[in-house]
């Protein structure tokens, strides 16, 4: 295993989460009453470098936030758990913000206002050395799909692998695909890119566009294949889950900080399980995600407990 931190670039979104905690999520034309509200940075792009800095990586973030009074406060966010901001843009107009309703089950429904997220439809000046910088690029789709697309041809280009996380889910172009070394869909995501429900039949029809998959399955853990390899599953640990928001970013995050650093891929996903498995029992996007001891403590005590 490497005693460095691991260097990893991420391309993706920025938003200020406006998150609204409720016994049970409103149905079409209902008011239902609130009991907490917080505003907490966020965007799946902020999410997975948070994630990887607070995992042990050396993160750099690209990406926009806008002139208004979100703007600062998502740098600061960003700055603050250790992520390079000088790739982050300020552009004119509000920065982007999501509006999520969490229920008492730790489910969640989200909108998603792209704002100044929405501007990145390419590269800056800096930003493919920013990448080339980097031992992996980590990219999203809530970004323009030409934002994307660019940073995937600006990695292979420089011999970076990438991590694309197919989400929202939507049909991915073929270049971006071709560019692409590892896909991380949930289980939804999979079965909207494949028309496969079940995960494994799904991941061999995604290896035929990519080289590398995991399926996260929520509480069923995960599911990885690779070509020429036997699928391997990797179980969650149980845990009564408080808020699932960015729980899949946080799985991102921290196995990409794990790969990063050499591990196999049995011990990589399970040690990413174990961060996952600690935020989804907090409220929050980001400031849900753990640190690196607290992950390795939760790893070291299921290791102990299987044996």
């Amino acid at each position: 295993m490497s005693s460095s931190a691991p260097a990893i670039a991420v391309l993706g979104s920025t938003n200020m989460d406006l998150v609204a905690y409720v016994p049970a999520a409103p149905r079409r034309g209902e008011t239902v009453t609130g009991r907490e509200f917080r505003t907490v940075p966020g965007g799946k792009g902020t999410n997975q470098a948070i994630a990887a800095a607070r995992a042990g990586g050396s993160v750099t973030m690209i990406g926009a936030v806008g002139e208004d009074e979100f703007g600062p406060r998502l740098r600061a966010a960003l700055a603050g758990s250790g992520v390079d901001t000088a790739g982050l843009r300020t552009v004119p107009g509000p920065s982007g913000t999501a509006h999520i309703v969490v229920d008492d089950e730790g489910g969640n429904a989200i909108v998603v206002v792209p704002g100044a997220n929405g501007t990145v439809t390419g590269l800056a000046p800096g930003d493919e050395e920013r990448i080339a910088a980097a031992g992996a690029l980590l990219l999203q789709l809530e970004l323009p799909m030409a934002g994307v697309v660019a940073g995937a041809r600006a990695a292979r280009s420089r011999g970076v692998p990438t991590v694309l996380t197919p989400a929202p889910a939507r049909e991915l172009p073929g270049e971006l695909l071709s560019h692409v070394d590892l896909l991380v869909p949930n289980e939804h995501e999979a079965a909207a890119l494949t028309g496969h429900r079940d995960a494994r039949p799904a991941a061999e029809a995604l290896l035929e566009r990519v080289p590398e998959v995991v399926i996260t399955l929520g509480e069923a853990g995960c599911l990885y294949a690779a070509r020429g390899a036997r699928p391997l599953t990797v179980p969650a640990r149980r845990v009564r889950a408080v808020d699932t928001t960015a729980a899949g970013d946080t799985f991102v995050g921290a196995l990409a900080v794990a790969r990063g650093e050499g591990r196999a891929m049995p011990e990589a996903l399970a040690w990413a399980a174990a961060a996952a498995a600690l935020s989804v029992q907090r409220p929050g996007a980001s400031s849900s995600m753990p640190r690196r001891e607290e992950i390795d403590a939760v790893f070291v005590k299921d290791l102990q407990e299987a044996r």
